[in-house]
Formats: structure tokens, C-alpha cells, sequence
């Protein structure tokens, strides 16, 4: 496992946990069930986040391509790439409607929600959010989509109908409160959040190749016991 890992999913398809690698580009696939490695998918790009259908097919966000890349769970190859860029770049969430078949990128440049057809990667519309996004979740329960952002804010967008969708709110949450996991037993959602000392004054960016190419500017500490969850719910 090498490249700078970033992001983690479980399959329960192939009961199988993708682990996401920004610096070299891989998806690298270990069995749940005894640890080893069953293989690692070169995606082409530097993976955010990934979704499954639960049936064997596999998106992830690919941020510096503007790309979802699909997988095939059995064979663990990408099958097709769905462009976006037209729409929203630099994409750092994803979150799938199974039942509608539908996708929402969360993305950063512009800073758009892209929603499209899971299918065939045809986009159906975008709906502007905060910047600094980086996770989505979809609430099958209540028809929405979530994107968490690094602003502290967390984007609530509604799925009246497969062609229909609107920015239902936006609610402040924590400046840094950019990651995020929704929890379908009790419709709530996490956020984990902190707080950060002034970054130094010659501080500088991370290297390109460290943190996907972003251009993040140089962050303080984490003050001491500022870490915290915090829950969303209606």
C-alpha cells in the first residue's frame, strides 16, 4: 500500500475495504475477512471518495481529473469515466442515489454540487454549495444529498424527483468540519471538526504531489482537546 493513503470504504458487495491513494493514483482492495490484498486498481487519477451500488459497481471521485471513475467489484477493473468538468472541478465527494440511479459529486472549483445519471454519466444539473467541500453522503430515507464543507457549513440538497433537485439549506456546523458520515438507522449525521492555532508566518504550501495537488496553504496546530463530533439531525 503506498501513495499517500486518503480515504477507506467497505464493500459489502465483496465484503472488501478500498483503501484510496492520492500520490500514486490506486485503489488498493484488502479481504475483510483475513487482511490480505486481493489487488490494486490504478485509477488514473487521485481518488476522494467512493460509492457502491451493493450490486458490484464501484464509483470514486477522481479530483484532479473532474472524473468519477467506475470499477467493476469482481473484476476490479474501471469500466468508464464520467466526465464533469463542464459542471464542477476538483471533486471531493461523491454520494450515490441506488434506487434512482444518481450521483452527486461534491466539487470545489467551481463549487457545485454535480448531479447525474449513474448510468450512462449524464448530467442532469448542478446546484451551487460552499467551497471547501469534501464529503457527501445520500439519505435514502429522506431523498437527500449532503456535502460537508472545510467553511463550516453543510449543504442539504433535496431530490423532489429523479430530474428535480434544490438547495433545501445550508447549516452552519464548525469552521473545519469538512469530513462527514451519515448514520441510516437514525438519519443523523457527524461531523468531525477542531480548532487550529494561527498558521506560522512563513508558513507554505504542502508539495503538490503530498495533497493532491490542492494548493492548501500552511495550517496552525490543533489546539489541545478541541477535537469534537459534532451531530446532525432534524
Amino acid at each position: 500500500m503506498t501513495g499517500g493513503p486518503d480515504g477507506l470504504f467497505f464493500d459489502p458487495f465483496k465484503a472488501h475495504v478500498h483503501v484510496l491513494s492520492h500520490i500514486q493514483p490506486n485503489d488498493t482492495v484488502i479481504n475483510a475477512a483475513d487482511g490480505s490484498v486481493v489487488g490494486t486498481i490504478d485509477l488514473g487519477g487521485m481518488p476522494e471518495q467512493m460509492t457502491s451500488d451493493g450490486k458490484g459497481k464501484l464509483y470514486v471521485d477522481l479530483e484532479d481529473k473532474s472524473a468519477i471513475a467506475v470499477v467493476d467489484a469482481k473484476t476490479l477493473m474501471v469500466t468508464n469515466k464520467f466526465d464533469v468538468s463542464e459542471a464542477g472541478g476538483t471533486c471531493a465527494g461523491l454520494a450515490l442515489d441506488d434506487k434512482n440511479h444518481i450521483l452527486f459529486a461534491t466539487c470545489r472549483a467551481p463549487a457545485n454540487m454535480v448531479i447525474l445519471n449513474a448510468n450512462d454519466g449524464k448530467i442532469i444539473t448542478k446546484i451551487p454549495i460552499s467551497t471547501g467541500s469534501d464529503g457527501a453522503a445520500f439519505n435514502p430515507a429522506t431523498k437527500e444529498a449532503f456535502s460537508s464543507a472545510g467553511d463550516g457549513t453543510l449543504a442539504v440538497v433535496k431530490e423532489n424527483s429523479p430530474t428535480s433537485f434544490v438547495l433545501e439549506q445550508t447549516l452552519m456546523t464548525k469552521v473545519s468540519g469538512k469530513t462527514m458520515a451519515l448514520d441510516p438507522k437514525t438519519n443523523h449525521i457527524y461531523i468531525i471538526a477542531a480548532d487550529y492555532e494561527a498558521p506560522p508566518a512563513q508558513a507554505t504550501p504542502p508539495p503538490a504531489d503530498a495533497r493532491g495537488g490542492r494548493g492548501r496553504g500552511g495550517r496552525g496546530a490543533m489546539i489541545a482537546d478541541s477535537f469534537s463530533i459534532l451531530v446532525v439531525g432534524k
